[in-house]
């Protein structure tokens, strides 16, 4: 690694050389003695520079901060070198134009997102709303204009998409208002202009590879404690998210690794065997809520005698960059529920008893909370593995 004396003391040779640091980061001495911070890169599989200053107007400390923020670009897939030349091409063009604050708004919003959301956001402007709105002056487009670039989406039969990129745009205006380039959001004028998207069931992530994202998200969640042990344990238990927030203490029993409380559904008694895991979690969250009634209690109630508001969860899961149409609370259950019977390979009716499905027997009778407790407990076991190998697993 490089130090201020090894950059002062750098004499000039016969031909340009270079003293390298860490990360790609280098200094480039020429034969005249002028001195260059550069930085080499990999983008689309081809090696690339990116000037970072002049020594000694930029100093090594300076030098490095600009690597590690082109490091941070790199990681949600955006080039450092042609975001660098669209801020400068709209500050030559003395204009605002829709795609150098949209990518304002996304290199400022991107590393908190799961690396699959911010991708998927960051090719849906480049294919979709760049092409015909990214050269013009962001206060110069109206609910018109931005109508036609969704239309072209909505028109090839692609209506989500279409009514996500409307979302994406109306979060860059506001960023723009926010940062007096714009004088208003027109995206609220278009509400209904679009086919509406077909109503279904909760949002939800059944693949492995989106699930991975959204497990190492919630690991890497700096939001309250409660709130981060509610994540991390939503997946492990898939229980209804009203069930998950009211859970009470005086139900667990941690030694014998059991929940037990009443479905809110069907009002019969239920049994969620705890992974090593799931207790973990709790074990870890004791010492802080276990003196209140609630598990999970509300940020406003520190004596723990209300649970956690309803939308804490979710507004933690937009937090992370996931969107309303990716991924509910209650989607941890269509998870669980798809990936216990495609990928594990467990009995259909051992994976409805765990959700507190209304299961029969032969003769039409309701099973008890007992039924297939053992082998249930292993299938809870074997399922939180599978989520962290998942988790961790890179692939």
């Amino acid at each position: 690694m490089l130090n201020d004396p090894a950059c002062k003391n750098a004499k000039p040779k016969e031909k340009p050389y270079r003293l390298a640091d860490e990360k790609g980061l280098y200094l480039e001495v020429m034969p005249n003695g002028s001195k260059y911070f550069r930085m080499k890169y990999r983008f689309g599989g081809k090696e690339k520079r990116l000037a970072l200053g002049v020594y000694p107007e930029t100093g090594l400390k300076l030098a490095r901060d600009k690597r590690d923020e082109a490091r941070k670009q790199l990681a949600q897939n955006i080039d450092p070198s042609q975001n660098r030349k669209a801020m400068k091409a709209a500050l030559a063009a003395d204009a605002d134009t829709f795609e150098v604050v949209a990518r304002e708004w996304f290199a400022k919003n991107a590393p908190t997102w799961a690396e699959n959301h911010s991708n998927r956001t960051l090719r849906r402007l480049e294919r979709d709303i760049f092409p015909w709105l990214g050269n013009a002056p962001i206060r110069s487009i109206d609910a018109p204009r931005l109508l036609g670039a969704l239309r072209r989406i909505e028109n090839r039969g692609a209506v989500e998409t279409a009514h996500r990129a409307l979302q994406n745009c109306g979060q860059i205006f506001r960023y723009a208002v926010a940062t007096s380039r714009a004088e208003r959001d027109p995206t609220g004028d278009l509400k209904g202009a679009l086919t509406p998207v077909k109503g279904g069931n909760f949002a939800a992530m059944t693949d492995p590879k989106q699930a991975a994202e959204l497990l190492r998200a919630i690991e890497a969640y700096e939001g309250t404690l409660p709130v981060r042990c509610a994540l991390k344990l939503a997946p492990l238990v898939f229980v209804r998210p009203g069930e998950l927030r009211q859970a009470e203490w005086a139900h667990f029993n941690l030694d014998a690794a059991e929940w037990s409380y009443v479905v809110t559904k069907t009002g019969t008694p239920h049994i969620v065997p705890l992974a090593t895991q799931a207790v973990e979690i709790l074990r870890e969250l004791h010492p802080l809520t276990g003196h209140g009634r609630y598990v999970f209690p509300s940020a406003r109630t520190p004596n723990g005698s209300r649970p956690m508001s309803d939308v804490a969860l979710l507004a933690a899961l937009r937090r992370m960059g996931f969107g309303k149409d990716e991924m509910s609370v209650h989607g941890f259950r269509a998870l669980a529920r798809t990936v216990l019977d495609e990928v594990l390979g467990f009995r259909p009716d051992f994976i409805e008893h765990q959700l507190a499905h209304a299961v029969r027997d032969p003769n039409g009778r309701a099973y008890n909370r007992t039924a297939h407790l053992s082998e249930r407990r292993k299938m809870m076991q074997q399922w939180a593995d599978y989520l962290e190998q998942l988790r961790e697993s890179r692939g």
